[in-house]
């Protein structure tokens, strides 16, 4: 009987092209046989020469229905055309016509070489073994037969074998060889076609036991030869269980001269274990098994045996050869290689530090130069100054002597030493303050002449009238000794000309033109969508290139919801008003790429040091034309001005490990804006967390930035009054987003004076001011001052337009063209219905993803007039960081790895492969655990860094750039950690497929699941995340192995865990052959899999990964923070 253990999914059809083949070819080697002397050596070369010749016909006759019926089991149907045109086009007699045709068919049935018992059984029979075996049509009536007797049973397995009715055994008629394992033969006078596939013949004559080497099925009077890897002997009777041994069945009652015959069932492993050469044997035929030797081991169906690896120990009767100490020894090697790739990694690092230290020396070397050549310039004229000195002292003498004395004028130069011009100057590079000695000394002849003074420039005394004539006698001294200290400092910065002060002189030679932004913003309003809630209000000022502004008021004012309607962050809320920058109305997102913005959070790399940070954000947001030691002066001159000197090597350090300290973490969060080289400057609270002193040389910092023209904005709480006197502009808001005042500091308190608030003695403007809007300080009642009233006093100060409800609150009547901006249509809008507020809710919404997408997907027009380099560029610079940053997380890589290890120890020695499955169980948690580690693990790629990649991406650089990188450095997992688990667990289960099939397996799944995890990673937050990657490949899985329900089937189709699971179980059923052919086919049936498909179950693979990474850039770009 041909069973499967689920037959409902077997379609026994192929067992017709199966046992047709076989009888067509036994019927002619017997009757070949037969027409020769059974006893001589001739014939039997005879016979093995009309097998091969019989065996090549079948496969040219039967491969149509091979390929129709069990294409989906058995693979390498090779045709003889093709191999006779090989022979002709390479001439050569290793190809000939008699080659294997079909692999598969050759390892079932190619008898060629072991065919006595075939001899043995026409001896046995008194040669009519011909006129024993099955025709097609008894053939045909048993396929039909099980497949109705699995239908009836809902492919539940029987231990019954009986068939239904036939012509030969029925009710009526039940002779000895409708017993299993006996068969008879037909009447002699009747002429035999064993081809015929309508008529059953009549078999009722010389029933003897089936012949060994074939199987004679209960219910059926005939026998099939067993296929190669079974052994069918004749079975003998078990007097203590009543079975004939070793197969399952039990002699009729009542037969005293009936006998156990032969094997009455070829069936799959699990239903007929006992048909299967015994594991620790091999069967070279059907009648024949041979004990495994030392050294060879010997699956369960073997035909021969094995060889055992050096390191493995076989010892006789070995099922299966040890082969863990090859799998310590790959994932010792695989741990060696990443040690050494790590120690290397080392002295890359290190031997791009020389570089980029090089590139400092070179950059300072050139600065270094044009300094010297200052300092020539300054000792000629410090030569020439001493020289002035001494005369007009001796000119001072003369003269005081002989006041009343009328002399004739000294000649001119008479005093003077003779003096190139080229010695006293350079060139070009001359600048005012040579003759500040007379004119102290005119100052101090004549201190009542209010005239102005002139400063000779040029070797040609050229005088130039200054911009701004000095009149008072203060003002003078305050220039002249300006200059003086100046002169001094230079003077002693080049006495020790450090780094640091190359650095210094070459910045303050060349400095780079900016583009100016100037910010303009008229009645800005921003309202919290769906509540109505202003957030911001009638807003109205502007912020000047050159200027320092500070943005002040109590909590909940509105400062950092200010700065982001300035740089177009706001989301949720609906914005009026007007920005200009430079006097148009342009978005701000086309100047983002000279826009710097300083987040309150420190959003910097922790596993990179300070000067790695500020590198790379100078790399990636200067322009792409500037020289890089232009770039590394840049980075310089940040360092410096920012006191990171001492820390410039250190690594800045995360929440679990220790590095900089808080207030150098916010320094360096400022300095990536500040290397850019930015036009406009936004900064929310940088000084929050600093001392005082770490926040004046911020500020001081960031009023160097202000003389180069930058526009720098920036919210503080509580500035010292020092910290609050170096701030040009002031921006006082109020609660509800009301501006109190905007202007000069210095005009601040002349303000507040003037309607009634004066800052009492020793206390800080700001904090009195933020104290009276906090409502902690009452104004003094002789004002008559009401906190609220403030904005309004603004408002009507300047003339602005005020709200009506504003005018109401105060008492004020407001008209319909009142110049202060009353809207009567407004008071309308408080009484707007439910469905009006869902409605404009519906359309802010669409609005702003519009606006988003738009942003995000279509190339805005660049105003910057700045160049940064490509995404090509980027992506190398991006590759290089993200690399060392793993390179630093070389523990949890380690980690990573230790656990894929334990999870193939364990799996591969609880989930043993099971041959009756091919190993279906280990392979499914095979892809269950290696999809959830590799998707955990894919995770931290994204989800760790979103806050960084928001802020880099707002800032113009490439999202592509920064994906594609992430991926590539990924890839290294992709490689390696397939290796890792393969490494235990093939070596552990040892299944009959290769190990570079089940590594190429994983590959493409650990490259599936990566894309999946980035799509999680960035849509979700880290916790969903996280319950997604786990809950995915389970109920994958699940639905994967699903069976019988045509719903989970279908959709099972579109699960990367049923392909993955295809792929493992095709690439290991292949090594299943010969008698192994009934349960290949069942098991593959039954799941609806097919031996041509483990090509494109990878390419399905590759693509799933291909589209999910295509989803996860689409989520990365269009999905951003809230």
């Amino acid at each position: 009987m041909i069973a499967g253990s689920n037959n409902n999914g077997l379609n026994f059809r192929m067992a017709l092209t199966f046992f047709a083949g076989v009888i067509t070819l036994t019927n002619n080697v017997v009757f070949t046989y037969a027409a020769n002397d059974s006893s001589s050596d001739a014939s039997m070369d005879l016979l093995t020469d009309a097998i091969s010749a019989r065996f090549s016909n079948f496969t040219d006759s039967f491969k149509g229905d091979i390929t129709k019926e069990m294409g989906f089991c058995i693979d390498n149907l090779v045709d003889c055309k093709c191999l006779q045109l090989v022979n002709y086009v390479l001439q050569s007699s290793a190809l000939d016509d008699k080659a294997d045709r079909d692999a598969e068919w050759n390892a079932a049935f190619n008898f060629s070489k072991k065919s006595k018992f075939l001899a043995e059984c026409i001896r046995s029979s008194g040669g009519d073994a011909a006129r024993r075996l099955c025709t097609a049509a008894e053939v045909k009536f048993y396929s039909s037969s099980l497949i109705d007797q699995a239908k009836e049973t809902g492919g539940v397995p029987t231990t019954s074998n009986f068939l239904k009715p036939n012509k030969n055994c029925n009710l009526t008629s039940w002779i000895s060889g409708c017993e299993p394992g006996w068969a008879c033969s037909i009447e002699k006078d009747k002429k035999v076609d064993l081809k015929n596939s309508k008529d059953i013949p009549t078999r009722l004559s010389d029933c003897k036991p089936c012949c060994e080497g074939f199987f004679c099925p209960h219910g059926l009077t005939c026998m099939i030869p067993c296929p190669l890897g079974a052994y069918c002997p004749l079975a003998t009777l078990n007097k203590t269980t009543g079975y004939c041994d070793p197969y399952r069945y039990q002699l009729p009652p009542g037969g005293s001269n009936h006998t156990c015959g032969g094997a009455d069932v070829w069936a799959d492993f699990m239903s007929a274990t006992e048909l299967f050469c015994s594991a620790g044997f091999y069967c070279p035929s059907t009648t024949e098994k041979i004990p495994c030797s030392r050294g060879y081991y010997c699956r369960a169906g073997s035909t021969k045996p094995s060889k055992c690896y050096a390191l493995a120990t076989c010892n006789p009767k070995t099922e299966n050869q040890n082969i863990t100490a090859y799998g310590i020894l790959f994932f010792g090697g695989i741990m060696l290689v990443l040690i050494i790739i790590y120690n290397c990694s080392d002295q890359v690092l290190s031997t791009r530090e020389k570089r980029q230290a090089k590139s400092r020396e070179a950059a300072a070397r050139s600065a270094r130069e044009t300094a010297q050549a200052r300092e020539r310039w300054k000792s000629a004229k410090d030569v020439a100054r001493k020289h002035a000195t001494g005369l007009g002292e001796q000119l001072s003498r003369t003269f005081s002597r002989k006041k009343s004395a009328r002399q004739e004028p000294p000649r001119k130069g008479a005093g003077l030493p003779p003096m190139p011009a080229e010695a006293s100057e350079p060139k070009g590079k001359k600048k005012g303050g040579g003759n500040l000695t007379k004119m102290m000394q005119e100052l101090e002849e004549n201190p009542d002449s209010h005239d102005g003074f002139n400063v000779e420039i040029g070797d040609k005394n050229i005088k130039k009238q200054r911009a701004k004539q000095l009149q008072t006698r203060s003002q003078i001294f305050k220039y002249a000794y300006g200059q003086i200290e100046k002169e001094k400092a230079q003077q002693e910065q080049n006495k020790n000309l450090t780094f640091s002060g190359v650095i210094s002189m070459a910045s303050d030679i060349e400095i780079t033109t900016r583009l100016p932004i100037e910010v303009a913003f008229k009645d800005l309003t921003l309202t919290l969508k769906g509540k109505k809630k202003h957030l911001l209000r009638c807003v109205t000022g502007k912020l000047v290139p050159g200027h320092v502004s500070a943005v002040m008021g109590p909590s909940g004012a509105g400062k950092t919801t200010f700065l982001s309607a300035l740089t177009g962050k706001a989301t949720g809320c609906t914005k009026s008003g007007l920005i200009l920058i430079n006097g148009k109305v342009e978005s701000m997102h086309s100047y983002k790429r000279i826009i710097g913005y300083v987040p309150q959070d420190d959003i910097v790399h922790g596993n990179l040091t300070v000067e790695e940070n500020l590198w790379f954000s100078a790399r990636c947001r200067l322009p792409a034309d500037l020289p890089k030691p232009e770039k590394v002066l840049v980075v310089e001159r940040v360092i410096e001005s920012l006191g990171l000197q001492l820390v410039r090597d250190s690594l800045v350090g995360t929440v679990e490990k220790r590095g900089i300290s808080g207030g150098q973490r916010k320094r360096v969060n400022v300095g990536l804006e500040m290397v850019m080289e930015p036009s406009l400057l936004i900064l929310d609270e940088p000084t929050s967390g600093l001392d005082s002193s770490s926040s004046q040389l911020l500020l001081r910092a960031l009023r160097r930035e202000a003389l180069e023209g930058v526009n720098i904005c920036m919210v503080v709480h509580q500035p010292s009054y020092t910290l609050f006197r170096m701030f040009d502009d002031l921006i006082l808001l109020a609660k509800g987003g009301l501006i109190v005042y905007h202007g000069s500091v210095k005009k601040v308190e002349e303000y507040f004076s003037g309607i009634g608030i004066q800052v009492p003695e020793r206390v800080n403007p700001p904090d009195y001011y933020i104290d009276i809007l906090e409502g902690i300080v009452k104004p003094s009642a002789s004002s008559g001052v009401n906190v609220k009233d403030l904005p309004l006093r603004w408002m009507l100060h300047n003339g602005y337009p005020v709200p009506p409800e504003m005018l109401d609150s105060a008492g004020m009547a407001a008209t319909g063209d009142s110049a202060h901006g009353g809207n009567p249509a407004a008071a309308g809008a408080d009484g707007q219905s439910f469905a009006g507020d869902l409605w404009e809710d519906v359309k802010f919404n669409v609005e702003l993803k519009k606006d988003h997408l738009q942003h995000n997907f279509l190339k805005s027009k660049d105003l910057s007039d700045r160049r940064t380099p490509g995404v090509f560029t980027q992506y190398k610079y991006f590759l290089g960081r993200v690399g060392k940053q793993r390179l630093r997380e070389a523990r949890t890589q380690v980690l990573d790895f230790l656990i894929l290890l334990l999870a193939g120890i364990c799996l591969g020695t609880l989930a043993k492969v099971s041959d009756a499955t091919f190993g279906a169980m280990g392979y499914l948690y095979t892809v269950i655990a290696v999809s959830l580690l590799s998707k955990i693990t894919a995770l931290r790629s994204f989800s760790l860094d979103k806050l960084h990649y928001w802020r880099e991406s707002a800032s113009g650089m490439s999202s592509l750039a920064y994906f594609l990188a992430k991926d590539t450095v990924d890839h290294f997992n992709t490689i390696v950690k397939p290796a890792v688990y393969m490494s235990m667990f093939y070596f552990f289960n040892n299944p009959r497929s290769s190990i570079m099939d089940n590594y190429v397996v994983l590959v493409c799944l650990v490259y599936c699941v990566t894309g999946i995890a980035y799509t999680l990673a960035i849509y979700f937050e880290p916790g969903p995340a996280q319950l997604w990657s786990v809950l995915l490949p389970v109920v994958l899985s699940l639905i994967a192995n699903q069976e019988g329900d045509p719903f989970f089937n279908k959709l099972g189709n579109f699960c990367y865990t049923k392909w993955a699971l295809e792929a493992f179980l095709i690439a290991n059923a292949k090594r299943y052959s010969g008698v192994w052919l009934i349960t290949r086919c069942g098991a593959l049936q039954q799941r609806g899999y097919h031996l041509g498909d483990w090509y494109p179950c990878l390419a399905y693979l590759v693509v799933t990964g291909i589209l999910s990474r295509g989803l996860a850039f689409f989520c990365l770009v269009t999905f951003q923070k809230k």
